[in-house]
Order: C-alpha cells, then sequence, then structure tokens
C-alpha cells in the first residue's frame, strides 16, 4: 500500500517554520487533523476538511486507523518521533503507508539555547508518568531534560529533588521554544521561586546532591537493606547480587518475583534499564504495602504487584523471561507452575536457608541441571572489647536455565 498517511511536525514558530516538503504536504492533504492549537497555526486551504484531534487522547489513533488507505495529514508538536504520536502511529501502521515530517523537538531546541551536548543528557517526559521514574536518574552532575506534564509540573519536580538530597540543584524551565513567546526561568530547587507558568515546557535540571549526602544509588545490583522499607523479609544484599546476577536481566524482558516479600528482587531487576519489568507475587497485605513503598521510593512505579499466593496466583499472567522464587520453593505445585510458565531459554532462580528447601532444589538439580550453588556471609561484629565474624544463615542457591527447543540440553547458567 502506498503512504496515505503523512505527519507533520510542527513547531511554536508554525507555518513559518515548516520546510517547503512539508508545507506542500500540508497544502496538498484532503484532511488535516490536529490539535486545536496546531490547527490555528495553518492558513486557510480552500476546500480542505480539517477535524480536532478527540479527547481522551487516545481515540485519535482509532479515528485515523478508520481513515486508512484514505489520505489523511496529522499535525504533531515537533519531532513526531520522539515520544510523540508519529511513534505512536508508527507501532500501528508498517512504516510504508505513512510519511513523517519532522521540526525540532523540544528538547533539541532547550539543548541548543542551554549548550548542552543532547547525547549526555538524559530526557524523560513526565506525561501521564509517576514523578518517581525520576529518582534512578538522580545523581550528582547528572543533566536532565524533562518534558513537564503541565504547569504545576516545575514546582513537583523542585519539591521531588530537595526531598531526594539534591536542593541545591540548577533548574530552567523553558516555555514556548523557537516560538514569539518562548522565555526562561531560572532557580534552585529548594525554595522554588516561581509561580506556575506554561503548561507546555522543558524543565532542565543540572543535579548537585547536598552535602553530607551520598548523591544517589547506583544502579547495580546489591542495594543496601535499609534502602527498602521491609519486615525482615528481604533477599540480603550480598545474596540478592549473586542473585541478579544469575538471573541476567537484559532490556525489555519480564521477570516474576514469587513470594515477594519486600520487592527488591523485582525492584533492582527494574533498576537496571528503563526497559525491564516486573511482577511481584505477595499473599501478605503488608508486605504489598511495603513492595508499592518501595517501587515508589527507588524509582520503578511500572513494577506491577499481584495479590496471592502461588502457583493459583499465577495462572494468567503474562509468561516471564525470568523467575525468581524466593518463598514457597517447597510449597505444592509452586516450581512446576513456574518452570512451565517460564519462556524457552529463560531463566529461574530460586533460593532456600531451610534444609527442606535445600533438599528440593538437590533433587531439581539432579532432575534438570542447573548451578548449585551455597552462599555464606559473614560481617565483623563487636565481641567484647574486640571484633569477631557473625555468619548470617547460609543461602542455598539454584539457578537454572530452560532448553530452548526440546532437544536443547540445558546448560549451566
Amino acid at each position: 500500500m502506498d503512504p496515505w498517511l503523512t505527519v507533520v511536525g510542527i513547531g511554536e514558530d508554525g507555518w513559518d517554520g515548516l520546510g517547503a516538503a512539508a508545507r506542500r504536504a500540508v497544502r496538498e492533504a484532503p484532511a488535516v487533523m490536529g490539535g486545536a492549537r496546531h490547527l490555528a497555526l495553518l492558513p486557510e486551504i480552500p476546500g480542505q476538511a480539517r477535524e480536532t484531534w478527540p479527547s481522551p487522547f487516545a481515540d485519535g489513533y482509532d479515528r485515523v486507523m478508520a481513515r486508512r488507505g484514505s489520505p489523511l495529514c496529522v499535525l504533531a508538536s515537533g519531532d513526531p518521533m520522539f515520544f510523540g504520536l508519529g511513534a505512536s502511529l508508527a507501532r500501528r501502521l508498517p512504516a510504508a503507508e505513512m510519511r513523517v515530517f519532522p521540526a525540532p523537538s523540544c528538547v533539541s531546541l532547550a539543548a541548543a539555547r542551554l549548550g548542552w551536548a543532547l547525547h549526555e543528557t538524559a530526557t524523560l517526559p513526565l506525561h501521564g508518568r509517576p514523578l518517581a521514574a525520576l529518582h534512578p536518574l538522580l545523581h550528582d552532575g547528572a543533566r536532565l531534560l524533562l518534558l513537564a506534564e503541565n504547569r504545576d509540573t516545575p514546582a513537583r519536580v523542585a519539591a521531588l529533588l530537595t526531598a531526594r538530597g539534591f536542593g541545591g540543584s540548577a533548574v530552567t524551565v523553558l516555555e514556548h521554544l523557537g516560538g514569539l513567546r518562548e522565555r526562561r526561568f531560572e532557580g534552585r530547587a529548594a525554595g522554588w521561586p516561581h509561580p506556575p507558568g506554561a503548561d507546555l515546557a522543558v524543565i532542565a535540571v543540572t543535579c548537585a546532591a547536598d552535602g553530607g549526602t551520598a548523591g544517589g544509588l547506583s544502579r547495580l545490583a546489591g542495594l543496601p537493606d535499609d534502602a527498602f522499607d521491609h519486615d525482615g523479609q528481604i533477599t540480603k544484599r550480598d545474596q540478592r547480587a549473586v542473585t541478579l546476577a544469575r538471573l541476567a536481566p537484559r532490556p525489555g524482558e519480564l521477570v516474576w518475583d514469587v513470594g515477594a516479600g519486600c520487592g527488591s528482587i523485582g525492584i533492582e531487576w527494574m533498576r537496571t534499564h528503563p526497559a525491564c519489568r516486573a511482577i511481584a507475587v505477595e499473599p501478605r497485605a503488608d508486605r504489598r504495602d511495603h513492595i508499592a513503598r518501595n517501587r515508589e521510593a527507588l524509582g520503578v512505579p511500572g513494577l506491577v504487584i499481584v495479590p496471592g499466593e502461588a502457583p493459583a496466583a499465577l495462572e494468567g499472567l503474562e509468561p516471564p523471561d525470568a523467575v525468581f522464587i524466593g518463598g514457597g520453593v517447597t510449597a505444592d505445585g509452586v516450581f512446576d507452575a513456574c518452570w512451565t510458565a517460564l519462556k524457552p531459554g529463560g531463566r529461574l532462580v530460586a533460593n532456600a536457608v531451610t534444609l527442606e528447601g535445600e533438599a528440593m532444589l538437590t533433587a531439581l538439580q539432579a532432575r534438570l541441571g542447573g548451578a548449585l550453588t551455597r552462599l555464606s556471609v559473614a560481617h565483623a561484629a563487636p565481641l567484647g572489647g574486640f571484633h569477631g565474624w557473625r555468619p548470617a544463615m547460609p543461602v542455598t542457591l539454584l539457578a537454572l536455565r530452560k532448553p530452548s527447543t526440546e532437544t536443547e540440553e540445558a546448560p549451566t547458567p
């Protein structure tokens, strides 16, 4: 099918800022669809039908798809393929059915105004996204470009930075970039002095950790135990680092954290990469509350919490790329349900601290192979007037990889 859909990016400079090819595409289109603000930037074109993009926003995609095969031009802000509706339409259509004429994105314009290198800057849209998603990006010296959700977003970002120990961060708000109304205002996060401004803005942050703070948490596995809200039911730091190394998270993959406790495994899995996903299965309501608080505080608000006991609670869940069984490995049907649901080539790690759990892992290793490891950790502690080693309970860990085919043998992870 020939291209029937044309997506034109338009900036605050409107019609005058469009290139010749983009202008021609708009002029020749029998129908144009876009936000009221965008449509108002176009000149009158005799005979051209115009339709305002609907609310809720997602309904507009169905209207576009209903016209499939009939020529249509859609207007979008800046670069439609950069967190824009062009990217959303491209997920619904083959590339051969659409043409895209991008304008400079607001992020590109902000970087140009600030003299920042885009490839050295983290970018995060905050539209319809919890501010907690910002937490993993915070470290001393980081440069961030944030797309505001509305006029209140700069003050909310400043409050979050202050609460997380980055009150000295420099914050610059850039509004209406590329247009006649372009303006900027600046300040420190702590005591943010400005009233709400425009709804459309880019918030530039140069992170500065307050004196005496660590300047953010590492994204590597093995956060301190006290980084989590928990009741003692937590995979301890050293064992957690080894467990996550065996789970081997990769971008875009999903892990099941079965018997999640405070959610530490799923949370650290997701912190390794923004595209990583996790489902935490936990029967106790008080521990699910711990998980909810931890996913917010540690910047992974997308972690899904499933109430209930495994294996029943696992029914209907999206098949995982990896599974961690931290609690309940001896319960009837839990391992078998996890192993059956695991995708071919996926990894499963199960930990046990009891003799019964260790016996089961030993039997599973004899049947399925994999690597069986016993972790013993001791920490120095006062002993009278001296110091001695205080051992933690040893943990037995079984790491398996599911064969990719029925004939493949499972290799040692």
